[in-house]
């Protein structure tokens, strides 16, 4: 994996008393897994705890998680009282995310929309995208553009109207187009850092205290192709 963030590199797109926005590397995990690797939360609360010299347990909320490989846009909850009121926003679906991925084969066409019915097999940790509903499966939809040819790859946006485990990754599978470094979903060859090649590029949402509404744009990472979009 690449160079995973810690306390002194972090990322910091957005903060204030009650949320905290970062740009999250490849390789860093959201929350605490069976690796046993120190979680992105963890790294966060710490980074907090020394910026503001807090004494004792700092309070940090997961509001909603991205794949390991995948970099961009994770928000926290830095108050109880901003946890519930963005886990109802993200519940609600009144968060917008945009996510860019860069793909070998181009799609059939420069814009769709992606329907799927969505099984997860857990001991794989893997999710399979069917054309028809099937027993214990949950709808997907996403909405793709395409956004530049590169000399071998292509770029597309892609607009999240459901958040299922892996969604992006296993609906571009299923249409032929598995995302740059993928090999669970269909790439040929892995990421030398092991990232995968889709990044959380945009997230809109209303500030769950100010009332105000949020747009945040998450840099891209540090690499050849992503340098040329």
């Amino acid at each position: 994996m690449s160079l995973h963030s810690n306390k002194n590199n972090l990322q910091v797109l957005y903060e204030d008393n009650h949320i905290i926005v970062v740009n999250k590397r490849a390789g860093d995990i959201v929350q605490g897994d069976k690796t046993g690797d120190k979680p992105l939360s963890e790294i966060i609360k710490n980074y907090l705890k020394d910026k503001y010299n807090k004494p004792g347990n700092v309070y940090l909320g997961v509001v909603h998680r991205l794949d390991r490989p995948t970099t961009g846009i994770v928000l926290f909850a830095k108050t109880s009282k901003a946890l519930p009121r963005l886990n109802k926003l993200f519940k609600d679906k009144d968060a917008k995310k945009t996510y860019w991925a860069i793909v070998k084969n181009k799609p059939q066409k420069d814009a769709d929309t992606l329907i799927h019915w969505m099984k997860r097999n857990p001991k794989q940790n893997k999710s399979y995208a069917h054309t028809n509903e099937v027993p214990d499966s949950k709808k997907a939809v996403l909405n793709y553009r395409m956004l530049k040819s590169l000399t071998n790859y292509h770029v597309l946006e892609i607009d999240l109207e459901t958040g299922r485990h892996h969604q992006i990754r296993s609906q571009l599978s299923a249409i032929g187009s598995p995302i740059k470094g993928d090999l669970k979903y269909g790439f040929d060859r892995s990421n030398k850092d092991g990232s995968i090649h889709l990044h959380a590029r945009k997230l809109e949402f209303m500030h769950p205290v100010k009332k105000e509404r949020i747009q945040i744009t998450a840099p891209l990472p540090k690499d050849p192709l992503w340098d040329a979009c």
